[in-house]
């Protein structure tokens, strides 16, 4: 265990130089250039005591690794949910801890809700490096603050809009034809979604066809052309 820390902890670091080389200059990635068929599940507003072991299982069903972007209070409230996401190889990001949108609060409040998560999450994980802003709210003022604390903002290329709970297979099936190498998938393992672990079950049935495979984001960042 205590090794497999520390692969992830090496891996984030380096795939943080890749980062930032390639956020310069824009505000936050959104996916990645290559013609390598690689893709970047991501989970936002978890974890949930439902919803996120279902969604484990069935990525470790098809050896699928992924990225969940948790909020500090969940992480607080289920600290054995987010031991399992660590302990199964998945990278975590910090989505703020109450999931307030950061553009209306102060310079203090923003830190303490980037650094009550962090702390939480490093309770069973790296420090992340990637963040993703509540809502997709955010300013030059919170990039700032973002970068102040070693961060790279992260957002998306494809986003479900899995909370409105869509019908499953729809759901695959409208995200599988959007799916292009280097793509980045907003996806949600909240109580709100309980419909998302069936539709990503087919939806990397539908890409394993394709002959993708399913990478963590820092994972994705070694496979840019920009960064080669």
């Amino acid at each position: 265990m205590r090794l497999r820390k520390w692969c992830m902890a090496i891996l984030a670091a380096i795939s943080l130089g890749l980062v930032l080389q390639l956020a310069a200059g824009h505000k936050g990635v959104r996916e990645v250039a290559t013609q390598e068929k690689v893709v970047a599940l991501t989970f936002d507003d978890g974890p949930d005591a439902q919803t996120t072991p279902r969604i484990l299982q069935v990525l470790a069903a098809y050896q699928a690794k992924a990225t969940f972007f948790v909020l500090g209070r969940r992480a607080e409230e289920l600290p054995q949910q987010l031991a399992e996401i660590a302990a199964a190889g998945h990278e975590i990001g910090n989505h703020g801890f109450s999931h307030k949108w950061l553009t209306g609060l102060s310079d203090r409040e923003i830190v303490e809700e980037i650094a009550r998560t962090e702390a939480a999450i490093m309770a069973a994980a790296p420090r992340p490096t990637l963040f993703r802003p509540p809502g997709a709210y955010y300013d030059e003022r919170v990039i700032g603050l973002l970068k102040e604390r070693g961060y790279v903002m992260t957002m998306w290329s494809i986003d479900s809009r899995d909370w409105s709970n869509p019908a499953p297979q729809r759901l695959a099936r409208e995200l599988a034809d959007k799916v292009r190498p280097g793509a980045i998938i907003l996806l949600h393992d909240g109580a709100y979604a309980p419909g998302t672990p069936q539709a990503v079950s087919l939806l990397l049935e539908a890409l394993r066809e394709q002959g993708y495979r399913f990478v963590t984001v820092s994972e994705l960042f070694s496979y840019s052309e920009a960064a080669r």
